[in-house]
């Protein structure tokens, strides 16, 4: 049997959350985050998540390493003229140069990392273990004078011999540190060591927890540490960072909210900053990502389905509006009858208990096939069964586009109603030019959304195909659209005008009769 915590009494978390302490989150996704490789953020990117993370409420923001180069010190100037709520802070190796280059940053704090571990004191750094005590005690007083907060880190601290790193803390705190840091920094510990090791650091003063997760232990050791009476946690959005990355910042708040009641952040804010994060790094958010993964809210099977549109908590553990996102029931081959029903009532399509039945096999039939049924899939299928005809309002006749070494231009040819009408565009590529100019094609009055645009390479090869996802909104609607072509371009334009369609075939405003209209193709 497995004695958890090493057979050490622990007092239960719900207890020690339940008391006047609270918990803060650091976030590092500026700097931990962005050491994950191939990751390298832009000063306005930066700029642009430190905003976001402040309307979320995080406390604390690292915006960097200031000692990296003249190029990411002139990033972390950027967050700090920014005016935020949040105390800005940078990282700092157990130097003063470092401390001297955060302060001419304007941050209002440093976290100061020291080697803990002897491979980092002896082979890393080569010093001795006084050495790094008294260094550290001198580097927390010359900070402290400077007006700074103050944290320390024991680096691989989890691999460190612990009386070493309590001596450490002791100086730190001795000196006026604000607080010192449990760092597993190579996601080594198991919950027991996390314990133990940061029961003795709280025992001396107030201490973070700084996790990663190559064990899969991050979020276990946040909770270990909490028990034992650390009262920070670090992390980083969407949990990114070197090898397995760090504990999710999101995932740390939601879980402290539903699980003990406790807020460290606004939390209808977690999936925009998520998303923001996700875009600006280029790292995708997984599908079964909890609380920001597209499968979080979405429902398939027909008896989740089911019982979600009977009661929303049936299968879910809090609302999606608890973190800024929408529940989503979804088509496929474990659809059932309420789930259909369900979307076909949402694009106003009455049908009798004999065509759903038709639809729903024919639903099931597709995605045997392994595919999803989008929105335009499903009202195809409905069409079919109840034998109607497809009265199209917008539709692509004709598709030029070009890129190479001067502004990608694309021209399109739409018919429109009982028109034809041709606009042209440019952009930062082809694809969206070609939406551009499908934009001014339409003109004022089809001002829809582009909410989501998903691209998937489902063949190898130079001439794979793709299959390109849109989802887009217009009013008070929304419609799922997929499409698959050779040419991502001509993809794309298909799946937008498919998706417009859709939408605005209801409407009964037109297309048209402005000044602003764009010309015929006969003009």
């Amino acid at each position: 049997m497995v004695d958890l915590f090493g057979g050490n009494p622990t007092t239960p978390l719900a207890s020690v959350l339940d008391s006047d302490d609270t918990v803060q989150l650091l976030d590092t996704t500026l700097r931990d985050g962005e050491q994950a490789p191939g990751i390298s953020l832009s000063p306005e990117e930066k700029a642009d998540i430190a905003r976001a993370l402040d309307r979320a409420n995080v406390p604390f923001i690292e915006a960097g390493s200031a000692c990296t180069g003249e190029g990411e010190r002139e990033t972390i100037r950027r967050v700090t003229d920014l005016g935020l709520d949040a105390t800005i802070t940078s990282f700092a190796r157990g130097v003063q140069k470092d401390v001297d280059l955060a302060l001419d940053c304007d941050v209002d704090g440093v976290t100061i990392v020291v080697p803990a571990s002897d491979r980092h004191v002896e082979d890393k750094v080569g010093t001795t273990r006084d050495g790094v005590v008294e260094t550290t005690g001198e580097l927390v007083a010359y900070a402290k004078d400077h007006g700074l907060w103050v944290e320390v880190i024991g680096e691989d601290g989890s691999r460190a011999d612990l009386d070493f790193l309590v001596d450490i803390a002791e100086s730190a705190l001795d000196a006026g540190a604000d607080r010192t840091c449990y760092a597993d920094t190579v996601g080594h510990a198991s919950p027991e060591t996390t314990f133990e090791y940061v029961s003795a650091l709280a025992e001396l003063g107030p201490v973070s927890t700084h996790t990663h997760d190559d064990l899969g232990l991050a979020m276990t050791n946040v909770y270990a540490s909490l028990a034992a009476g650390a009262d920070m946690v670090h992390g980083t959005v969407n949990g990114i960072g070197e090898r397995a990355g760090n504990v999710a910042l999101e995932e740390v708040a939601i879980a402290l909210s539903h699980c003990y009641g406790v807020e460290t952040a606004k939390l209808d804010e977690l999936y925009p900053l998520a998303q923001k994060v996700s875009h600006s790094t280029g790292v995708p958010l997984p599908p079964n990502k909890a609380v920001v993964g597209e499968n979080a809210f979405t429902h398939e099977s027909g008896i989740h389905t089911d019982g979600t549109l009977k009661d929303d908590a049936m299968y879910e553990p809090y609302p999606p509006e608890t973190v800024g996102r929408e529940r989503r029931l979804v088509l496929g081959k474990h659809a059932g009858r309420a789930g259909v029903a369900a979307a076909l009532d949402e694009h106003d399509v009455e049908v009798s208990d004999e065509d759903l039945a038709a639809v729903v096999q024919r639903v099931k039939t597709v995605g045997d096939r392994g595919k999803r049924v989008t929105d335009a899939d499903l009202l195809a299928i409905a069409e079919e069964v109840q034998g109607r005809d497809r009265n199209r309002r917008v539709e692509l006749l004709d598709l030029t586009a070009a890129s190479g070494g001067g502004t990608p231009t694309a021209s399109v040819r739409l018919r429109v109603d009982d028109d034809e009408r041709v606009a042209s565009g440019t952009g930062s590529g082809p694809v969206d030019a070609a939406v551009k100019a499908v934009r001014s094609a339409l003109g004022p009055d089809a001002d829809a959304q582009l909410d989501s645009y998903h691209v998937d390479a489902i063949t190898g090869g130079t001439d794979a195909v793709v299959t390109v996802e849109v989802e887009m909104s217009y009013g008070d609607r929304s419609v799922t659209v997929a499409t698959s072509d050779s040419d991502i371009t001509r993809c794309s334009v298909e799946a937008m005008v498919e998706a417009l369609d859709r939408l605005l075939v209801a409407d009964d405003d037109g297309f048209g009769g402005t000044a602003e209209s764009p010309p015929r193709a006969d003009d």
